[in-house]
């Protein structure tokens, strides 16, 4: 098995994801002075993003990775719940959800000022549901059952959308379910439901063994491992993978040595919701027949993939990037075809488009600084980048230095690039009117008046924007100074070798013969 294989094994497996969804929103802005009222920061909104979270992100993961998610769970008649319906339209989710009048949708709003989370304020109703809401809630997920599932994940987070009668359901359908998961607070109400998998994290796990975590210190890992036994019997399942957050995971079972995965590091504020992907892509690589090992490695990569974010969100992997950072993910270069149908998935999703175009003959670092700043704008950056044609029939004969293939491998490696394309016209134009970014940016080198593509751009909804240039950094100049030296060192070659007859000191501060400085 490779890692290439596996979308295309479990594209369109049917995943029903039961239990708390909830409404992830980000207001992210730069704080720049202090409230008159109290010694406290002002925080001026620049930015604010929704997304599903809970059991509405493990669905929304699945649904990127390539399944078929059906969620149900309850939902208030409130403008978050709206919020959320929209969200798990926009992520391609078959959503089951029950209204429930006079409840206040669950929802985590989170402040973020500069790129760091100051502060998470959550509402909503967690208490159990009116006996006509479970109901109907037991009558919905029966329904989806009923429809055939290749996998159920319960996502059982203490919000009233996993009630014992939804327990009942499964236990009593159990023969059914081809593969259940468990993901739960606490997950001792399920082990009479006979799940496969268990999906704790390391502070529920140590909840469950009623142990201290500061008592178990560094030797996380080892610990879990020792606990094996006590950890397999309360959960009731052959399997439990503890997520170790930045240590990666531990997966345990009664019949073979545990199974270790390790994680990358990645900025906290950028991990929200990896465990969501974490369960998603377990859940579909056990659905696919991937044996144990290997799924639990796909899981860890899935979770370390959804991290690999630019701005502070709710972490989603898809596919595209599941193989990009297992090594085996597409070029980041791609054709005008290929990134039309790129940027139809990513819009599917709800992301932001950023564009920007240049020749980039020699990346400089003020190219470096104006693409993490534009990158930071959106949720993927488009850079496309002039043939060798167009860069000599805007440059002169001259240029350019670095041939089309090295430009784009350059541009490729950096983090805030996710896809180079190269177009042969002198203006990128064609392309935007394919792409229709959502934001056009470009170096502050240039004035809005002064980019031709601007009006365009607009025409199609987008906006436009220069961004801030380091000053004395341009590619001309560059080459200039090296072209310059390169001058100047040929210059004192030929001097060396052809010295003035009758002056052999001058030009010569050292004599070579006795290494010291002569006197004039």
């Amino acid at each position: 098995m490779t890692l290439t294989d596996l979308p295309a094994r479990w594209r369109g497996a049917t995943v029903l994801v039961v239990g708390d969804a909830m409404l992830d929103g980000w207001l992210a802005g730069s704080p720049r002075r202090l409230c008159r009222e109290a010694p406290a920061p002002v925080l001026e909104v620049e930015r604010i993003t929704y997304a599903g979270g809970g059991a509405a992100n493990t669905a929304a993961n699945i649904a990127a990775l390539g399944g078929r998610a059906m969620l149900v769970s309850p939902i208030g008649e409130d403008p978050d719940g709206g919020r959320l319906r929209r969200r798990l339209d926009a992520a391609g989710v078959d959503h089951r959800l029950v209204p429930v009048r006079g409840r206040r949708t669950l929802a985590k709003r989170r402040l973020v000022a500069d790129e760091q989370i100051v502060l998470r304020f959550d509402e909503g109703d967690t208490g159990a549901l009116p006996a006509k809401s479970e109901a109907a809630l037991v009558d919905v997920a029966a329904t989806a059952l009923d429809s055939g599932v290749d996998a159920v994940v319960v996502g059982d987070y203490g919000g009233g959308g996993a009630a014992e009668s939804v327990r009942a359901l499964l236990a009593q359908r159990r023969d059914d379910i081809p593969l259940l998961v468990v993901d739960a607070h606490d997950p001792r109400p399920w082990a009479g439901v006979r799940p496969d998998l268990v999906t704790p994290s390391f502070a529920e796990a140590c909840r469950l063994l009623e142990c201290d975590p500061v008592a178990v210190g560094t030797r996380r890992a080892e610990w879990v491992i020792e606990a094996t036994d006590r950890l397999l019997a309360l959960a009731g399942a052959p399997t439990v993978a503890v997520t170790l957050d930045i240590d990666g995971s531990v997966v345990l079972t009664a019949e073979v040595e545990p199974v270790r995965t390790h994680a990358l590091p990645a900025p906290t504020s950028l991990t929200v919701g990896a465990g969501d992907a974490y369960v998603a892509a377990f859940t579909l690589a056990l659905a696919a027949k991937v044996p144990l090992a290997d799924a639990a490695h796909v899981a860890q990569l899935a979770a370390t993939a959804a991290t690999r974010g630019h701005v502070p969100g709710t972490a989603v992997c898809d596919t595209h990037g599941l193989l990009e950072i297992g090594g085996e993910g597409d070029q980041v270069e791609i054709g005008a075809a290929d990134l039309v149908a790129a940027v139809a998935a990513y819009r599917k999703r709800g992301k932001r488009i950023v564009f920007t175009n240049g020749c980039f003959d020699v990346l400089h670092r003020g190219h470096v600084g104006y693409l993490n700043q534009a990158r930071r704008l959106g949720d993927v950056l488009i850079v496309a980048v002039n043939s060798d044609d167009s860069v000599r029939r805007l440059k002169g004969p001259e240029r350019p230095v670095n041939s089309v293939e090295d430009r784009v491998a350059v541009l490729a490696a950096l983090s805030s690039v996710d896809h180079v394309v190269v177009f042969e016209e002198d203006t990128p134009a064609n392309l935007i009117a394919l792409v229709r970014p959502d934001l056009y940016v470009k170096g502050g080198d240039y004035r809005p008046e002064m980019i031709p593509e601007a009006s365009l751009v607009r025409e199609l909804g987008g906006e436009v924007l220069t961004l801030d240039y380091l000053p004395d950094r341009s590619t001309t100049k560059l080459i200039g100074r090296i072209r310059a030296g390169t001058a100047r060192s040929a210059a004192h070659s030929a001097k060396q070798a052809h010295p003035q007859q009758g002056h052999p000191q001058q030009g010569h501060p050292l004599d070579p013969a006795r290494g010291r400085r002569t006197r004039s």
